[in-house]
């Protein structure tokens, strides 16, 4: 390839001592004229080559090849991006940086059917089914040929059709709104319409009022955007995204689409609305294209994932290659044979031949993969669907199961439990002041009513339900501006919460905070949501800018986890008694939310809140009080996970939500018994001269100990499962990211012996399944879709509870939202697996009868009849072979898992004994025939 520049980034002014900023400037992109020497800059030659859709470039500093991501290769600052790529690129540097980046597609080409059949379907088996049915042509035993023949064709054209449709449906879930018209801005402010395949990292393109399908990562500079992200995460909640920063300390940070996730859109994700405030667009920098882009990459490991690496298989070419051997003697021995019998050549040549196609039957391939079509179609009846038929035999050697909890082990929902409200310092009995007038007009139902992500779609209220269900408590109403009341009227009207005016609506008749009261009691105030700072994981907490109708002041309102608002709030305002209280609720499994209230400065402007850091609005706040949520636990989560555990499979929870509820929820559910003691591992990394350390305490007992202290652990196989056990780790995902930095040799002690895994991020339930498959273990993963995508992807065995897009990449989905469905599927992968070593077992051995039949019959110039063959091969071997695996599932888990290899001591011995058993008898019967008074010795008249 010729470019003027060796990197993408490099500005086209090359030889000017000056550069311009992103945008400036319209230069050809041949070549490259220096004006201080009046020549032509030469473009250069960039070596690359693609491989599984990403292109590698040479790099001649670090002599290897480097791929280009996007605007994240030049580590541009937050500040930099609203400084230098604000105002758009012109079309002359977009079309140079189109020449590393390519068009901005994904594109899922659908192979033809020939390419599929030369890539897919021709494997060696094949290969040596055509070599057979050539071989038994020449000896015109044209029977079972045909019947090869006909088998091959239809197991070719089954293969073919699946592949081909599961290529077509994904490119038709690509293909979706990825080609659309943008508005692009230029370097020089104008605006134009382009194609989204033009776009190129640093591009800044307009986000219409009315929304549309991102075609790109990009990240927002001006506006908020409410965006429907199902088709990355599986969850189907609206989230809000807002402008990156471009002041204060968060602007002095590196870009980076994980850190960033709340400013960033995601391509493929759907915009619904913007919002805008004095007219401004709503504008985003163009970030990532293409296969770079999130559902590039996800696209990418469904068209190129990594292989599964299953014993069973291994063996079976190792046990193929034995046969081979065994049929390479009989070549031998039948060449030898013939020239000492003086047979022709022609018949030397192919009955040399013959036993080798009898030595490897050629309808293996068919009949093992019997038993996994039967074993898909009874999953298909109970609702578990399969795009990965393989993975099937890998789940009857299940022996470790991650859940994820909510939507998984728990109900979706939360349910309110009640409040606890802070007066004079200290905690209210909760519920107490639950129905009092007071409390609907205190600060804390404002919090509860205007700190929140919630927005109206269609008339409808649409956003996070623990959102939903805290804003429907209050029994306020939600009024957002339209779009022409916030241009016309007021550019700056806000969204605006207010109690009703006339009745309580009959869903919120029965809520403790609206049940005693009057119409009357109703207050008359309005409040308008001024700025939001939406919800963050990593700083587990929201918060929101509003101002009280008739009031000068505006206040701030805070939610989220309880120890975080808590070490923002003044220490005078926080009870005494939080932390006992705090770990009485989540110890019964209550999800806890705190809420918190600031009054800030009467002169503060609308301009200056836009302009206000988080951090420095989130500080000095006041404590309000608790809100206690209830999320049940799903009938069938307890029976299942019993199950599991009488079956010798151990289960373990990955989830996000706090420590003591994940615990406690484990208790209920039966992961960890009433008997046993749970250990919280915490970890902390270097800090002020300080090395990393873990600490370790007891759930029941707070005090926690240093990790001098000795925790004996078995690293034994399976000593898990068959032991007692009297303790369980439980890890949080701070403590699980220090502990795989600084100490990485506890890592699978620590794995070998956790239960619980809370906090945890969704690349961290990716790095603890690659973990646990280290210590070997074939691990499940069963989640609902959210943020368990790359653990589902990366398991043996990844079951989704979730039919939406996001679970393409799951090798199973579940149509029945609970966990039942694992047992079930691990009973059918055993079922699977069993008929594979049974049916690989009997074609082994009906192979080597025949080859020790048709030896001993060489030895006197003779061999089976065509019919005898076609008997053997059809009426005895083929139909057993079929309808052994038509078996059903046993209907209980067992202790004792099937075996994973062939090459196993009772396996091998069982086979081995069978072969000499039938040598015995057939050598036996051979020699006592010919020592018959009326046996006579055929001697040959022809060939």
């Amino acid at each position: 390839m010729l470019a003027p520049g060796k990197e993408p980034f490099d500005s086209l002014d090359l030889m000017s001592t000056a550069q311009l900023p992103n945008g400036a400037g319209d230069y050809g992109i041949s070549a490259v004229h220096d004006e201080h020497h009046g020549k032509y800059r030469q473009p250069v030659q960039i070596l690359y080559f693609t491989h599984h859709s990403t292109k590698y470039y040479w790099n001649d500093m670090i002599q290897n090849f480097e791929f280009y991501i996007g605007l994240e290769d030049v580590k541009v600052s937050c500040m930099s991006i609203h400084s230098d790529h604000s105002s758009g690129l012109s079309k002359t540097l977009q079309d140079y940086r189109r020449l590393f980046f390519g068009e901005n597609e994904i594109a899922v080409r659908v192979p033809s059917l020939f390419k599929l059949l030369i890539k897919e379907v021709l494997n060696p088996f094949y290969i040596f089914q055509l070599f057979s049915v050539i071989l038994w042509s020449a000896e015109d035993y044209y029977y079972y040929a045909t019947a090869i023949v006909f088998m091959s064709v239809i197991s070719i054209a089954t293969s073919l059709y699946t592949i081909k449709k599961q290529y077509v449906m994904l490119h038709d879930m690509v293909a979706t709104h990825s080609v659309v018209r943008v508005s692009v801005c230029r370097g020089n402010k104008e605006i134009e319409q382009a194609m989204s395949t033009d776009l190129v990292p640093g591009d800044v393109i307009i986000i219409p009022a009315n929304g549309m399908v991102m075609p790109c990562d990009a990240v927002l500079i001006h506006g908020t955007c409410i965006v429907n992200e199902s088709m990355l995460t599986g969850e189907s909640v609206p989230v809000t995204k807002t402008s990156l920063p471009s002041s204060g300390e968060d602007a002095a940070w590196t870009y980076s689409t994980e850190e960033h996730k709340r400013h960033t859109l995601f391509c493929g994700t759907h915009v619904i609305q913007t919002r805008f405030y004095a007219g401004e667009l709503v504008e985003a920098v163009v970030v990532r294209t293409g296969f770079s882009t999130e559902k590039g990459q996800l696209v990418r490991s469904i068209l190129h994932p990594k292989p599964t690496d299953f014993k069973l298989y291994r063996d079976a070419y190792l046990f193929l290659l034995c046969l081979v051997g065994v049929a390479g003697i009989g070549f031998i021995y039948t060449i030898v044979l013939s020239i000492m019998k003086k047979v022709p050549a022609k018949t030397i040549i192919i009955e040399s031949l013959d036993i080798i196609t009898i030595t490897v039957p050629p309808a293996l391939p068919a009949a093992m993969t019997a038993g996994i079509v039967y074993a898909q179609r009874r999953l298909k009846r109970v609702g578990i669907f399969c795009i990965s038929p393989q993975r099937i035999n890998m789940c009857g050697q299940l022996n470790l199961v991650c859940f994820d909890k909510t939507g998984t082990l728990t109900e979706d929902g939360l349910d309110l439990w009640g409040v606890q409200t802070v007066e004079d310092g200290s905690f209210s009995p909760p519920e107490a002041d639950a129905a009092e007038d007071s409390l609907v007009n205190s600060a804390f139902v404002a919090c509860m009513a205007t700190c929140h992500s919630l927005t109206k779609i269609e008339g409808e209220l649409s956003g996070d339900p623990l959102d939903l269900k805290m804003f429907s408590a209050t029994g306020w109403i939600l009024e957002e501006p339209t779009d022409e009341e916030t241009t016309l009227h007021n550019p700056i009207m806000p969204t605006v919460v207010r109690p009703p005016n006339q009745s309580i609506p009959e869903a919120n008749q029965n809520n403790p905070l609206t049940q005693n009261m009057e119409l009357n009691q109703l207050p008359s105030c309005e409040i308008g949501i001024v700025r939001q700072f939406p919800f963050s994981s990593t700083l587990q907490r929201m918060s929101v800018v509003v101002r009280r109708l008739g009031e000068k002041h505006m206040d701030a309102y805070l939610k989220g986890a309880p120890e975080v608002v808590a070490s923002l709030c003044k220490q005078h305002t926080v009870p005494q008694s939080f932390t006992e209280t705090l770990e009485t609720y989540t110890k019964q499994g209550f999800r806890v939310i705190a809420l918190a209230h600031r009054q800030l400065e009467s002169k503060l402007s609308w301009h200056k809140v836009q302009s206000l850091s988080r951090d420095l609005l989130e500080t000095n706040m006041e404590f309000l009080g608790l809100i206690i949520m209830q999320n049940k636990i799903k009938e069938e989560t307890a029976g299942v996970l019993r199950e599991l555990r009488q079956a010798n499979i151990r289960t373990l929870m990955v989830t996000g939500d706090n420590m003591l509820t994940a615990i406690s929820v484990a208790r209920d559910c039966g992961m960890i018994r009433a008997h046993e003691r749970v250990i919280i591992a915490e970890a902390a990394p270097p800090k002020d001269f300080h090395p990393a350390s873990i600490t370790w305490h007891y759930t029941e007992n707070p005090v926690q100990t240093k990790d001098n202290q000795s925790v004996e652990i078995n690293l034994e196989e399976g000593v898990y499962a068959r032991q007692e056990q009297s303790y369980h780790f439980a890890v949080t995902g701070r403590a699980f990211a220090v502990i795989t930095e600084h100490f990485p040799q506890l890592l699978q002690k620590l794995a070998l012996r956790a239960t619980v895994f809370a906090r945890m991020a969704p690349d961290q339930k990716t790095q603890l399944v690659e973990v646990l498959q280290s210590i070997d273990y074939t691990v499940g993963m069963c989640g609902d879709g959210a943020n368990d995508c790359g653990a589902l992807k990366r398991a043996h065995c990844g079951i989704s509870l979730s039919e939406l897009e996001a679970s393409v990449a799951s090798p199973f989905t579940s149509s029945t939202a609970n966990i039942s469905c694992v047992p079930n599927l691990i009973r059918e992968g055993r079922a699977a697996l069993i008929t594979s070593f049974c049916v690989f077992k009997f074609m082994a051995l009906y192979s080597i009868i025949q080859y020790l039949s048709v030896t001993l019959l060489y030895s006197i110039l003779s061999n089976l009849g065509d019919f005898q063959f076609l008997f053997i091969d059809i009426a005895i071997i083929l139909i057993i072979a079929f309808t052994m695996s038509l078996n059903p599932a046993w209907k209980e888990l067992v202790w004792r898992r099937p075996p994973s290899s062939l090459i196993s001591g009772p396996l091998l011995f069982s086979v081995l004994t069978q072969i000499i058993t039938c040598l015995l008898f057939q050598v036996l019967a051979f020699l006592l025939v010919r020592q018959q008074s009326w046996y006579e010795t055929w001697t040959p008249q022809s060939e």
